[in-house]
């Protein structure tokens, strides 16, 4: 028999929050959790915060914890014009126009594949067939028909951008631009948006690049959001890569162009397009760097600009369509959607110059046999 003596009771003690204790987290105050917790996290954090629990989404909902987000993440939404429109939306206006403006626009991930075959037998019967093809299908009519839209909705009668620029984690430009879209100047001319007039500049205190190597100190440190807006619509996303895709130094004048780009998808025949986003910059007469353009343009995978109606026709499109997931980071996907553009643009040239090889080929072959034909017949 075992003694009592040897073996004491074990006795067990509660501690709680009463005698100081720690605290579980679903006993905390849902006011301490939102006013100490979730609102010190940014967009993504509290995105992901929000799928942990029901409670835990309740509580990220809350439409004043996403307006600081926004605010914090694009200073240009603090304009009183962008904080009308976001509360358009809908009833979680901010949370909902951060998940659009936030995401990547949605691409097709398989390139566009032309049917030409690439044998050179094969290749001259296609040619001869895209002649015929051309003449009878009026190729004249231009570009006027390259695109067409199968969206019922109306058209955008106007486009709101909000920009800002980042340098080391620090507002460098942030500026709002409302653009009409239905004005004939508008809808003929190529498509751009300035953001800076032509005789202002924005001062830093950054040091201007003088170097390939604060040239790559800018595409590493600098990032750009260009957030396009339909205010009819109600809705918005985001055209810029983030992270600078190209940097360029203009060997004479000093000046530096820094690239941004988005490829958005016309459709499998048509291949894509390219949103790209020029901010460029000069020194000032101290040798600080100055922002003197951020320009939007259009292009095709000719290298060609849109546009206003082509261009407001693949916008609307993007803005109706998907979000990407955002697997990864957002900056490398831009760099290599821009990468991957400049393959497809690559071998359309290609295609092209065999194309047109092709043609010379049969015109030449054409021409010879009706000399040959009528040399006979005069002969005979």
């Amino acid at each position: 028999m075992t003694s009592s003596l040897h073996n004491p009771p074990t006795t067990t003690t509660t501690i709680t929050a009463e005698n100081g204790g720690p605290t579980a987290f679903s006993g905390l105050h849902p006011d301490i959790i939102q006013a100490h917790i979730l609102s010190r996290l940014d967009g993504p954090s509290l995105a992901s915060t929000s799928c942990s629990s029901t409670t835990l989404h309740q509580l990220s909902s809350v439409n004043h914890l996403w307006l600081r987000v926004c605010h914090s993440t694009w200073p240009s939404t603090t304009t009183p014009r962008v904080r009308h429109v976001i509360t358009t939306f809908h009833d979680d206006s901010y949370r909902t126009f951060f998940s659009q403006s936030f995401s990547v626009p949605d691409i097709e991930d398989e390139l566009i594949i032309q049917d030409r075959p690439e044998s050179s037998a094969n290749y001259l019967m296609w040619a001869l067939h895209a002649v015929c093809v051309k003449i009878c299908s009026c190729y004249y009519l231009g570009r006027k028909q390259w695109i067409q839209v199968n969206s019922t909705s109306a058209r955008p009668r106007e486009l709101i951008s909000a920009v800002d620029v980042h340098y080391r984690n620090e507002v460098i430009f942030s500026n709002v631009q409302e653009s009409e879209t239905t004005s004939s100047w508008f809808q003929s001319s190529p498509f751009r948006i300035d953001m800076i007039d032509l005789k202002d500049v924005i001062s830093t205190t950054i040091k201007h690049p003088n170097d390939d190597d604060t040239c790559t100190d800018l595409i590493e440190n600098m990032e750009l959001s260009w957030i396009l807006i339909d205010p009819i619509g109600r809705r918005s996303m985001n055209l810029s890569s983030l992270k600078a895709v190209s940097v360029q130094r203009h060997w004479l004048t000093g000046e530096v162009q820094v690239r941004f780009s988005s490829i958005l998808t016309v459709d499998r025949k048509r291949g894509h397009v390219q949103c790209e986003i020029v901010v460029t910059c000069g020194g000032s007469e101290v040798g600080e760097m100055q922002v003197r353009e951020v320009s939007l343009e259009m292009e095709d995978m000719d290298g060609s600009h849109l546009n206003g109606r082509d261009s407001l026709v693949i916008l609307q499109k993007a803005l109706e369509g998907k979000r990407g997931n955002n697997r990864g980071n957002r900056g490398e996907i831009g760099k290599k959607r821009y990468k991957e553009f400049l393959e497809m643009r690559r071998e359309r040239k290609e295609k092209k110059l065999r194309r047109e090889g092709a043609l010379d080929v049969l015109c030449v072959a054409f021409g010879i046999s009706i000399f040959v034909a009528l040399g006979i017949f005069c002969f005979v």
